[in-house]
């Protein structure tokens, strides 16, 4: 689309100082507009606030900020995911047994949005109790050690939610080590997820494909700047990937096809 693009990306996962750093770097650097996934949805407000005082026109993408004035959000419904995959889980469970849940971030927008569409499947599910619920961090090693303390303290898990497919796998690792097989799910669709799928050591994910999201979002900005109308809010569809329809997502990313603008929109 004949437009440059520089990336400001935070070396350590979620650090809030060092993306607030970033923000000032890029205002001085005076792009036509930005494409923002901020790590807190309130505590980057003044980052915001930088943004506009620059008159530098912005696309929240991902993790939706709690407040500022922006050309578009672009996302994926979390929530509805989250319960779409849980409920997924009990109906393989016959609606019964112990899980075990494995949250992202506490801060992030997306890991609140997740786990409140696990705890409202949970609702609907009264033959489920949750067994325990830890912070994961998204981080795959974390997710490992925190699953490889819970499969010593549980005597009996049915069944594992994740926040996303990192965790998922890390889950997966000390299930082995610990020589048990416990039906899990995670969120996003990653090759690795997919393969682990094709295994059998993962029972299903989501497409929660951030490249989808991040490539609408530029685009958003960048029909913006050549004076296009852009929807206030486009929200992505999602889609439970199991064993029964994974060969679309058994690429790696760089394979994927980004989505078509023209479709998109048209499913608003």
């Amino acid at each position: 689309m004949g437009a440059r693009v520089a990336h400001y990306v935070p070396d350590k996962p979620d650090d809030l100082v060092e993306q607030q750093a970033l923000v000032e770097r890029a205002i001085a650097e005076r792009p036509g507009a930005a494409v923002f996934v901020p790590v807190h949805a309130t505590a980057m407000g003044e980052s915001v606030r930088k943004l506009e005082f620059a008159r530098i026109p912005t696309v929240n993408y991902l993790n939706r900020l709690a407040e500022g004035r922006f050309v578009s959000y672009v996302g994926s419904d979390d929530y509805r995911l989250a319960r779409d995959v849980a409920a997924y889980l009990f109906r393989h469970l016959g609606g019964k047994g112990g899980i075990a849940i494995l949250e992202g971030v506490p801060d992030a927008v997306t890991s609140q949005e997740r786990m409140r569409g696990f705890r409202d499947a949970l609702k609907d599910a009264p033959g489920m109790r949750v067994a325990a619920s830890r912070a994961a961090d998204y981080q795959q090693e974390t997710a490992r050690r925190v699953m490889s303390e819970l499969l010593a303290e549980l005597r009996h898990v049915d069944g594992i939610l994740c926040a996303n497919d990192v965790m998922a796998l890390g889950a997966i690792e000390a299930l082995k080590a610990a020589g048990r097989r416990v039906p899990l799910v995670g969120v996003n669709a990653i090759p690795e997820a997919i393969t682990a799928i094709k295994q059998g050591t993962l029972l299903a994910t989501v497409d929660f494909d951030a490249l989808k999201i991040a490539s609408i979002a530029t685009e958003a900005a960048i029909r913006h700047l050549r004076g296009e109308r852009v929807p206030p809010e486009i929200i992505l569809p999602v889609t439970i990937v199991d064993a029964t329809n994974y060969p679309p997502w058994d690429r790696p990313f760089e394979a994927r096809e980004s989505p078509r603008w023209e479709d998109v929109i048209a499913r608003r």
